[in-house]
């Protein structure tokens, strides 16, 4: 997926936003702008809804998140490779790595507060699904 020629991240996989009403907003991105509802999860007391709006990534619509925000969520192919090298450029991750149901996580800011993550991809199947170009 990424070349170490190219870039230490891979692709943009998901846009993880914050909603007040997950129902209410999953019902206008399908019944309005059109999206097909890819799954859509309870879990831990979260609700999380996978949304396919176009091309690129997928949406991510989160009750445990405040609205309106929006996590960029970057797939990597070594998350602990590619923390070491971001950590010896002066790369700070927001907490301790975490766990998402395909794999584990970091979450960080850049120096704008703008959030981003990354994600390497351990369980792909794990919801049920093959989430790429097939889905």
């Amino acid at each position: 997926m990424t070349n170490k020629r190219d870039a230490l991240f891979g692709r943009l996989r998901y846009l993880y936003m914050g909603t007040s009403d997950v129902q209410k907003d999953v019902d206008y991105y399908t019944k309005v702008l059109g999206a097909r509802k890819i799954w859509d999860i309870f879990s831990f007391g979260t609700r999380v809804a996978a949304l396919r709006l176009g091309e690129g990534p997928l949406l991510l619509l989160a009750d445990h998140r405040p609205a309106p925000s929006c996590i960029l969520i970057f797939q990597v192919d070594d998350l602990q490779a590619v923390s070491k090298e971001l950590r010896q450029k002066g790369w700070k991750p927001e907490g301790e790595r975490f766990e998402i149901p395909e794999g584990p996580c970091y979450r960080f800011n850049d120096p704008s507060g703008n959030p981003l993550a990354l994600l390497q991809i351990t369980r792909p199947n794990v919801l049920g699904i093959t989430i790429g170009k097939t889905e």
